[in-house]
């Protein structure tokens, strides 16, 4: 008996220690005390709890986050055309916003241009740069509203 434990130390000293069952069982041990203590403060200390949400009252001052504040700011734009009528400001804003999303899709396989260089470009450049500076305009036009 004792031979066969000797050569089984002797193999695991050349080979290491085997993965299954060794390596793992201290793995799942390690979780289940992870797992443990993680239900043990939340039993001793919960979270605070916050008054009810009412869904028929909105916060005075709501704004999206900042990565949204271009689309958000885009969409109350839209309200100043509303001499097309009441309907035709809000689905003018959800389309436009639709359609430079589109765009942005379609884009790559529109341009053509096997030239790579940005100076023999200037077209697509001036697109690009003037994209950005209506987003960031919008951007912060929406933080500043």
């Amino acid at each position: 008996m004792s031979d066969k434990l000797n050569e089984s130390k002797e193999k695991w000293e050349e080979e290491g220690i085997p993965f299954f069952p060794n390596h793992l069982l201290k793995e799942v041990i390690v979780a289940f005390m992870l797992i443990a203590l993680l239900l043990t403060l939340a039993t001793y200390y919960p979270a605070p709890m916050e008054p009810p949400a009412d869904p028929f009252t909105t916060p005075e001052h709501i704004k999206p986050e900042w990565y949204f504040l271009a689309a958000y700011q885009g969409l109350k734009a839209a309200e100043y055309l509303d001499f097309l009528g009441q309907w035709a400001p809000k689905v003018l804003g959800v389309f436009a916003q639709g359609l430079v999303m589109l765009l942005l899709v379609i884009f790559p396989f529109v341009d053509r241009n096997p030239e790579r260089n940005p100076r023999k470009r200037k077209f697509i450049i001036f697109l690009g740069i003037a994209g950005m500076i209506g987003f960031i305009i919008l951007t912060i036009w929406g933080y500043v509203s």
